[in-house]
């Protein structure tokens, strides 16, 4: 299908500076929330939310790439705007811009009460670092977790670099921010454990994990936040194995995410 006969089938429009400012307008939170709109970049990323039929208003993109989308894509796509370099370039967040850019609209997520009570769920506080987050959000995919609580103040999930770190991810993981006081005090009126990742802890590899329980990771440099150390019920961390003392003394939240993540699901095997 040549690119006339594509955007035949579609409201097309060209990019214009207005359009250019809106774009670039959704790189700020404030304005994300006021639109309920987000923008991704980059091909695999476009085609898996196509593919997931995930309501896309906008999609900018060069006419190869247009070209090289199957009929069945078009559907949830309200505009298509053909565009070269230059003009992605104009509306990237990235130093060089991918063939395809989309402003996607937020879902609506309502949080249920049942989800920390059927499984496992991962609670943040004041993770700041867009990579971090959309690394945890990679991770909690992979291993079956499909919920993520995040204090107020941890950064926005619709940060266009938590979007990039999570690498399509974001579709498998549901994120909410809330009261994490709120969240804990309906967990331990449950019986629900809360994990909380502590320097002080007991190592992850021996002890006692259930099936089901909240991970609870922290802050890139200050850790679990006191107020919220009293909630916690198991205290865990990650041994060092290193014999050396000085240059590392501890791991990225997201890396720590990954190795808690993987422990709980060698767990999980052993308890069947």
């Amino acid at each position: 299908m040549n690119l006339t006969t594509f955007v035949s089938v579609f409201k097309q429009q060209m990019l214009s500076k207005n359009k250019i400012n809106f774009i670039l307008s959704l790189q700020k939170k404030k304005a994300r929330e006021e639109a309920k709109l987000f923008v991704i970049e980059g091909d695999k990323l476009v085609k898996e939310f196509l593919l997931a039929k995930q309501p896309v208003e906008m999609l900018i993109a060069k006419p190869e790439f247009l070209n090289s989308l199957p009929l069945f894509h078009k559907q949830g796509i309200r505009e298509v705007i053909p565009a070269g370099y230059d003009n992605l370039k104009k509306i990237s967040s990235l130093k060089t811009p991918h063939n395809a850019l989309a402003v996607v609209r937020m879902p609506e997520i309502k949080m249920d009460p049942d989800d920390i009570t059927g499984g496992l769920t991962v609670a943040l506080d004041f993770v700041q670092d867009p990579g971090n987050l959309g690394t945890i959000i990679r991770a909690a995919a992979w291993f079956g977790i499909r919920n993520i609580y995040c204090s107020e103040n941890c950064v926005d999930v619709y940060n266009p670099k938590v979007i990039q770190a999570s690498m399509g991810a974001i579709l498998n993981v549901r994120v909410y921010y809330t009261d994490l006081k709120d969240l804990f005090r309906a967990a331990l009126k449950n019986k629900v454990r809360i994990y909380g990742a502590m320097l002080d802890g007991e190592s992850v590899y021996s002890h006692k994990l259930c099936k089901t329980g909240i991970i609870f990771l922290g802050n890139e440099s200050k850790g679990i936040s006191e107020e919220l150390q009293p909630f916690i019920t198991d205290r865990i961390m990650i041994p060092r194995i290193s014999g050396t003392g000085t240059g590392i003394d501890s791991l990225n939240v997201s890396m720590a995410a990954s190795v808690i993540f993987s422990e709980f699901t060698r767990a999980r095997g052993r308890q069947g």
